[in-house]
Formats: C-alpha cells, sequence, structure tokens
C-alpha cells in the first residue's frame, strides 16, 4: 500500500472500501473511502484515521512514507468509529504522538471509546504549529455529531473537512477533476441528503466560519477531495443548507393489487401537465435514501399506500419514519390510497407527512378498490389545481 502526494510532503494514507453497500441505512452503491491524510514538517502529524478493519492499510501506507513511531501528532476531526477506529492501533504504531481532539464532546467520546490515551483538547481558534505549516481548529458541532471539527492549514490553504462536503464513493483516482463530476455530485447530493439534511442550521453556520479562508484543496473524509470545483460544492451547501428547492414533485408508494399505482401514475401525468417535473419512486424496487436524494431540492412530495390490517404499508410507514428523522420544512405534500373497507392507512400517511415537518397542501386522496376514470380525472383535476 503506497501513500500518495496530494502536496509536496502532505500525503494521502486511507483506505478505500469497494464493497461497502450499506452506511447508516442508505445504500452505498459506489462504495466509499476512509481518508487519512500525513503531513511531513518538523512536527509530523497524521490526521484522521479509518475504519477499523482497514488499519493495515493505514499503516502501510503511513509507512511507505515514514516510520509511523515518527508521528508526532494524531489530529481526530470526529469520533466516530469510520474516523477514529484505528485510533488504538495507531496509538500503539505511534508511542510519542499526542491525539488532538475538540474540547469538550470529542475529548469525552474518545475516551468513551478507547480509554484514556494521550490527548490533547482544542477548541474553536486555537492553533498548532508543525514546523513550516500551521494547523487551526474550528468546531464545527452536529455536521453530524456533537465532537466534530475541522482542521484548517493556511500556508498550504487546506481544509481538512472530514464529514462535510464528502461523499460515499469508491475510487481509485483521489480528485474532483479525475472522476466525473455529475458523479462525484450526485453522490455528494446523497450524502448530504442522508447524513446532514437534519442540521441545515449547522451547516450554514460551518459555511460561515469558512467563508474566511482562502481553500485550494477540500480534503474530505470520504470520498474525493476537492480541487477543481470547489465553488460548485460551497454553493450546493449553501442551497441545501438554506432548504432552497425547486418546482419537482417526488411521488413514493406502495401497491398492493395495482390501484393505488395507477393512482401515482395519474398524480405524476398530472404534475408533467402542470410543467413541474417528477421524480416517481415503487417502494417495492427504490431505496429510501435514493428517496431522499431527490427530496433533498424537491417541493412537492406525495405519498400513497394501500390499507393492510387497517395499516398503512410497512415499507410505506419504515419511509417516513425516515422521513421524520431529517424534517424537511417548507414541503408541500399530500397522501393517496386505495383500501377494500377500512381504508385507515391515507389518514396515517398523512399524520406521517405532518409528524415529518411537511405542509399538507392538498385534501387525501381515497379510493376503494379499483379507481373509476371519473376518479382518475377528478384526481387530476385536483393535482392541477395545486
Amino acid at each position: 500500500m503506497q501513500a500518495i502526494e496530494i502536496k509536496p510532503d502532505i500525503f494521502w494514507v486511507g483506505a478505500v472500501d469497494w464493497s461497502m453497500r450499506s452506511f447508516h441505512g442508505y445504500s452505498t452503491d459506489r462504495g466509499s473511502t476512509y481518508n487519512a491524510y500525513l503531513i511531513l514538517d518538523e512536527k509530523v502529524t497524521l490526521i484522521d484515521t479509518v475504519k477499523a478493519p482497514f488499519a493495515d492499510d493505514l499503516v502501510s501506507r503511513v509507512s511507505s512514507v515514514i516510520d509511523p513511531a515518527k508521528i508526532d501528532y494524531i489530529i481526530s476531526n470526529h469520533t466516530e468509529p469510520d474516523h477514529s477506529g484505528s485510533l488504538p492501533i495507531m496509538a500503539r504504531c505511534c508511542p510519542n504522538a499526542t491525539i488532538i481532539t475538540s474540547s469538550p464532546q470529542g475529548l469525552k467520546g474518545l475516551t468513551s471509546r478507547y480509554g484514556n490515551l494521550p490527548y490533547q483538547a482544542v477548541k474553536t481558534g486555537e492553533e498548532l504549529s508543525l514546523g513550516k505549516r500551521t494547523l487551526k481548529f474550528i468546531a464545527t458541532p452536529m455536521l453530524h455529531w456533537p465532537d466534530s471539527m475541522v482542521t484548517y492549514c493556511p500556508e498550504e490553504k487546506i481544509l481538512f473537512s472530514n464529514d462535510a462536503f464528502g461523499q460515499h464513493l469508491a475510487s481509485s483516482n483521489r480528485f474532483d477533476d479525475e472522476n466525473d463530476l455529475p458523479t462525484v455530485m450526485k453522490e455528494a447530493k446523497k450524502y448530504y441528503a442522508n447524513i446532514l439534511m437534519l442540521f441545515g442550521k449547522q451547516a450554514q453556520d460551518a459555511l460561515k466560519a469558512l467563508s474566511a479562508f482562502d481553500i485550494e484543496t477540500i480534503a474530505v473524509g470520504h470520498g474525493v477531495l476537492w480541487r477543481s470545483h470547489i465553488l460548485d460544492i460551497l454553493a450546493s451547501y449553501e442551497k441545501w443548507s438554506e432548504g432552497e428547492v425547486d418546482d419537482h414533485a417526488v411521488i413514493v408508494f406502495d401497491t398492493m393489487w395495482g390501484s393505488t399505482e395507477r393512482i401515482a401514475d395519474v398524480i405524476a401525468d398530472a404534475f408533467a401537465e402542470k410543467g413541474i417535473p417528477v421524480s416517481f419512486f415503487d417502494l417495492r424496487s427504490n431505496h429510501i435514501s435514493d428517496i431522499m436524494t431527490e427530496i433533498l431540492t424537491s417541493k412537492y412530495l406525495a405519498v400513497g399506500s394501500p390499507t393492510l390490517n387497517n395499516q398503512m404499508m410497512p415499507s410505506v410507514a419504515g419511509f417516513l419514519c425516515y422521513l421524520k428523522g431529517f424534517q424537511p420544512k417548507g414541503r408541500q405534500a399530500f397522501a393517496f390510497g386505495s383500501y377494500g373497507w377500512g381504508g385507515q392507512s391515507v389518514g396515517l400517511v398523512e399524520d406521517g407527512l405532518k409528524d415529518a415537518g411537511c405542509e399538507i397542501c392538498l385534501e387525501k386522496i381515497r379510493v376503494t378498490n379499483v379507481p373509476t376514470k371519473e376518479q382518475l380525472a377528478a384526481i387530476r383535476d385536483q393535482i392541477l389545481s395545486i
């Protein structure tokens, strides 16, 4: 395993996880990386580690550049195990290293996970001299844990951002301009939607704090580094964190005998007739994390379910539970569905949308058994009236 030099005497020493397909409940179809960085200076510094099963990769890459025992500092920007999991191993390999973490949450988190190691807690604005270079620490709480911080090196104009601006994307290339940009941006959007959407205010605070820095490289914790499209990812984070939405409709449903799906089809056609683009998701074949990616920037959300045992379909209930965790404000939403006799599902779906912070923009649509042509025409008119 060889280190990759990203700037003179600064190396990527992380690990590529080609096989990962799930992270915190969302699908990672393109795998991921666990990024760590080595700075050679008067004080040799390792920034972040990797998930524990990949510790050998980290040690091997560091060793291709320098004896790990010569490392003076290990910066832990975030205590989550995908970034800190190899810390105990590195502490043994680097017996003279001081572990820098955020105060007080990082110190608390690392001590709880790994016991008493040689920690030094830092606060926003504190600096650490490495010799020719300086590291400046900025707390970014709830992006996406209370302990999160980023590290900035002014001499190199590089921001070590950990979970901010990242993507779950495995690649043999390290930089944005070495990869397909639409793919990188799509994965960055999916990452924000499924990890950071709930923390828009905190993301805005972080963007304001970082606006004072001259940044030429964003060295992320997951995925590829940014150097050619920094303005693009910063502008996207501005839009996503402000909750800015487009005239776009997301339709989500499950169906039993096709009636709820038929209603969904008419809803999609009616939105298209209004000139509003549609994303159409059958929960039997689409993952909730891909749906959430579209909801991030969509104004309208329609969710449908038939009634099963006086309830909504379990897949729809699971989706609404996931949605509730992100509280996407400002979405115009409504419920629809078919039923045989009780018909409780549509009301339950509407309640779930309200619990998730959505604004109900249309009376719930309920159809008994198979929708007639007249009923479908009436549903079309309802959508056109929004």
